[in-house]
């Protein structure tokens, strides 16, 4: 399908969501019928009666860079919710960005450079992984840039860093805005090139519009310093330990010296379909 023809499309559908959302009952919430599970994470119209459109996008791949840290995506994450005719972005219960541990390379031992860890409690136990979060709401999935405030979790199975050890927070969020065109990032960043998805139906959905292998690009955005990681071992009082992890992932990290890529695939369908 041409893009001059799925924006025609989705023009109409914002137009019907306005008209649905008048329409919309209020009652106790519901689960969606079948074959539309994907979207549990649109709220029904007694949880929001103004959304009238529902999306899932899941995140398959790509990296993020912030500091000196360069984490990989190899596990998926999925972002679901649902949106009314302006644009605003709500959830279910079970929507959101669902909370995956990616594995970061150097673990503990790297975000710290405490070396003497590994006498302790050996390499095994300190490997380190990140979980990003949601610090906000984020914007419409139909109209680049994708506004997404986050908040990215460093965790550690045996506990090092303590249970809140953060790098953005909701006051203080990462915030991304993610395009698929070409960025204009302050340097040294250099500009980098996203990837236009390929819009199809979903035969197996009726109503629903798929847009594949997107690829989402940003390198402007800057990332905070962390806070809430504390040295919990042994007994011991914690021991705060930001300022070690800062020096040792670059940050605070100003725009111009970060960057993610993100390749995903959304799914999109009027919530009429999924809430009859």
């Amino acid at each position: 399908m041409k893009k001059k023809g799925i924006c025609s499309l989705l023009a109409a559908v914002g137009g019907a969501l306005a008209m649905l959302a008048m329409l919309a009952p209020v009652a106790g919430a519901r689960t969606p019928v079948a074959p539309y599970g994907a979207f549990a994470g649109c709220p029904s119209p007694e949880e929001d009666p103004a959304a009238g459109g529902c999306f899932t996008t899941t995140i398959k791949g790509g990296h993020f860079k912030m500091g000196s840290k360069n984490v990989p995506i190899e596990k998926p994450m999925t972002l679901s919710g649902g949106f009314d005719f302006l644009g605003k972005v709500s959830f279910s219960p079970s929507g959101g960005l669902t909370k995956v541990k990616q594995k970061v390379p150097g673990g503990v031992i790297g975000l710290t450079g405490l070396t003497w860890l590994t006498e302790f409690l050996g390499s095994d136990a300190l490997t380190l992984y990140a979980t990003t979060e949601l610090a906000g709401t984020p914007s419409s999935p139909l109209e680049p840039p994708i506004t997404l405030p986050i908040k990215v979790h460093l965790q550690n199975s045996t506990g090092v860093l303590g249970p809140n050890c953060y790098v953005g927070s909701n006051s203080n969020p990462i915030v991304l805005n993610l395009i698929t065109g070409t960025t204009s990032p302050p340097p040294p960043n250099q500009p980098i090139t996203g990837v236009d998805p390929t819009f199809s139906f979903d035969e197996s959905r009726p109503g629903v519009i798929l847009a594949s292998n997107a690829t989402f690009v940003d390198n402007s955005f800057s990332a905070p310093g962390a806070s809430g990681c504390v040295l919990t071992l042994f007994g011991f009082i914690p021991i705060s330990i930001n300022g070690l992890v800062n020096s040792q992932s670059g940050l605070p990290a100003p725009a111009g010296t970060n960057e993610t890529v993100q390749n995903a695939d959304t799914a999109l369908v009027e919530r009429i379909n999924v809430y009859p």
